[in-house]
């Protein structure tokens, strides 16, 4: 991807297109896919609803 010249996500400075920011976490040899290992994201995550509140004028 062409980043060059915006700032970098990894250091304070310039893109240099070193192409450090597109590299997996937790294998350095491989590119990330998105995979979301390293932020431990599970298929059967819940979201709890405690309750519902409905606007009146609604």
């Amino acid at each position: 991807m062409n980043r060059r010249g915006e700032d970098c996500v990894l250091y304070d400075r310039k893109c240099i297109e070193c192409g450090e920011c597109d590299m997996c976490d937790l294998d350095p040899d491989k590119v990330c896919d998105n995979c979301g290992k390293c932020l431990d994201i599970r298929d059967d995550a819940v979201i709890r609803i405690d309750k519902i509140i409905m606007d009146e004028d609604e």
